[in-house]
């Protein structure tokens, strides 16, 4: 055993039979906010509840936010801006959406990754696989 937290522990991934249906807080992505019913924010489930959290994924930086595990969130900025070849940033940014998105064990794969960086705003599109089928998603 290791004296750091981190150290000497194995990745394990539980198989699909031993995931609960998953379950996320609606969201409406064009203002922001969470989804209402009678004033209560609504539940929902399997690739709908995916969207969400991957929504949150990729729009939440990696170590910046004490609310988040170190798992949770993107590295995008280290390559906003940088002096990297085209080439590199593209190779970049698709392991930076790779490692975002299958730290969640619902999460099969990820593959057809498009991002294109505006200033400061990336744009994210991808194909994801999850134990509840197939969805593209962009972010």
């Amino acid at each position: 055993m290791g004296i750091f937290p981190f150290m000497d522990v194995p990745a394990q991934r539980p198989s699909n039979k031993e995931l609960p249906l998953f379950k996320e807080y609606a969201w409406n992505f064009e203002t922001g906010e969470y989804l209402l019913h009678d004033g209560k924010m609504m539940v929902i489930e399997g690739n709908e509840a995916l969207k969400v959290w991957i929504y949150k994924a990729l729009r939440t930086d990696r170590f910046k936010h004490l609310a988040y595990s170190w798992n949770f969130g993107h590295e995008f900025e280290r390559v906003i801006g940088s002096t990297f070849s085209p080439s590199a940033i593209q190779s970049e940014m698709e392991r930076y959406v790779k490692e975002a998105l299958t730290v969640n064990p619902y999460i099969k794969d990820v593959f057809d990754i498009r991002t294109k960086i505006d200033g400061d705003t990336v744009n994210v599109e991808c194909t994801v696989t999850t134990v509840y089928g197939e969805m593209t998603v962009n972010v």
